[in-house]
């Protein structure tokens, strides 16, 4: 009955001229721009980072607790990273829901398919019309968010050099190119979600849970992602690619897991498109009181998708070298020492001391897991390290203890314990005035994708 009256609609007027696609994108297109929801959402993101980032920033209490957002007072790039995770949690999946999520299922509540078939004569070019006119807007709201976040940084706090995720400076040129690479690739997940938008849309018609889809797949992949899993499983999940850009921002960059994830968005992004494209070509115009496809939807949907992130998760785990949760003794002792070493030389900066280099610091660190009682892997709040470094000419071997809280995604905090002189207060006593003490609290990550170097 659907593909009868498919092929009727594709086939009927044949002397007739069927509207293009592109014709029908710019019709689509002043549609979704013309709803006030879209207007309201187009102003919001182009303003309201901005201003955000340039209130938060003059603040005395920063948001320690997100990645960079204790160097906000110090540079007008670290505000554009914090309302990037804040967009990978939450605005994303809302705005993909709102937009995507809602432009097939529009019609359904208007009944206006058959007006619209009549017009354009052809489902494929109002589904592509579609799916493109959506993606426009959803381009233009992830724009906005990136550029207002970094004008309101820049305006309120100023072009500074950018400390690193591992401690290293980063100069403002580069901290401006990392800044942007990193919102280019956090497209790649909002992809997927926009297309599980349009699936949404497509098999639920005007029920809600379309419109809700997006959000609730985006909400349902965070939550695996704070789980213990295998790092298989964790990078097979479009969600990854919005916490790795993180990887961008240490020396060298990691790029393992950036790469796999944008890949397996894309993969989603294809697929479920696709699918969606499928269900609207199979669908039946000729009933007003459509609902969604039912049981096709679940077959036809859901179980492809189930069938890519199983393919997925294999793929990964023959191709990665890490097994498990990827956080070893080995990689959080790497970590902390470099991450130490790097900030130590900015504390020596503030206090006008002899430079000293990396290589001269010979930073090392001594880790364990609650008190050597359980075995040092995987995440937790109870990793304890110990940093030994050495100065040119003393003999002394300094020492600075370090708790970390180490999370599943393999990001972590780590925070002084002593001595005082070195990472005891969160201020240090400067020529020019009190600043914030580099090494007293700092965030850095464990590679999850990494090897450890062989022993002895």
């Amino acid at each position: 009955m659907t593909a009868t009256a498919v092929g009727v609609v594709d086939d009927q007027t044949a002397g007739a001229s069927r509207v293009s696609v592109p014709r029908g994108y710019r019709f689509e297109l002043v549609k979704l721009v013309s709803q006030w929801r879209i207007r309201l959402l187009v102003l919001a993101c182009w303003i309201a980072p901005a201003l955000f980032v340039a209130a938060v920033s003059e603040q005395s209490t920063l948001p320690t607790d997100t990645l960079f957002g204790r160097w906000m007072h110090a540079t007008g790039w670290a505000g554009p990273l914090v309302m990037l995770g804040f967009a990978g949690t939450w605005a994303l999946p809302l705005l993909t829901s709102v937009v995507a999520g809602d432009v097939f299922a529009s019609e359904d509540r208007l009944g206006t398919w058959r007006h619209l078939l009549v017009a354009v004569r052809s489902p494929r070019r109002i589904f592509a019309a579609k799916a493109l006119a959506s993606l426009t807007v959803i381009l233009v709201l992830v724009a906005g968010l990136a550029c207002s976040s970094m004008v309101g940084g820049v305006v309120a706090v100023g072009n500074q050099p950018l400390v690193g995720l591992d401690g290293h400076l980063l100069a403002p040129s580069d901290a401006a190119g990392k800044v942007l690479l990193a919102w280019v690739c956090v497209l790649a997940p909002t992809l997927a979600l926009a297309a599980i938008g349009l699936l949404g849309s497509v098999a639920l018609g005007r029920s809600p849970m379309g419109l809700l889809l997006p959000a609730l797949v985006a909400l349902a992949m965070q939550l695996a992602q704070m789980l213990p899993l295998p790092v298989a499983a964790r990078l097979a999940l479009p969600s990854y690619a919005f916490i790795a850009w993180n990887g961008l921002f240490t020396s060298p960059t990691q790029l393992g897991p950036l790469l796999i994830g944008i890949v397996v968005s894309l993969a989603w992004a294809v697929l479920a498109t696709a699918l969606a494209c499928l269900l609207f070509l199979r669908r039946d115009f000729t009933n007003p009181t459509y609902d969604g496809s039912g049981r096709r939807a679940l077959i036809t949907g859901l179980l492809p998708l189930a069938a890519l992130v199983a393919l997925t998760v294999t793929v990964v785990a023959v191709a990665i070298p890490s097994t498990g949760s990827g956080i070893q003794q080995d990689k959080v002792q790497r970590s902390v020492a470099r991450a130490f070493a790097h900030l130590y030389r900015l504390q020596t900066e503030q206090l006008n001391r002899p430079d000293v280099t990396e290589a001269q610091l010979r930073a090392t660190a001594a880790c364990d897991k609650g008190a050597g009682r359980l075995a040092a892997e995987g995440p937790g709040n109870d990793w304890r390290c110990v940093v030994s470094w050495h100065l040119p000419g003393v003999e002394a071997t300094g020492q600075a203890v370090y708790q970390l809280d180490v999370t599943a995604d393999g990001r972590f905090v780590a925070d002084g314990d002593g001595p005082k002189e070195v990472n005891g207060y969160f201020l240090v006593r400067t020529p020019i005035g009190d600043a914030p003490n580099p090494l007293w609290q700092f965030d850095s990550n464990v590679e999850l994708l990494s090897t450890p170097p062989p022993k002895g």
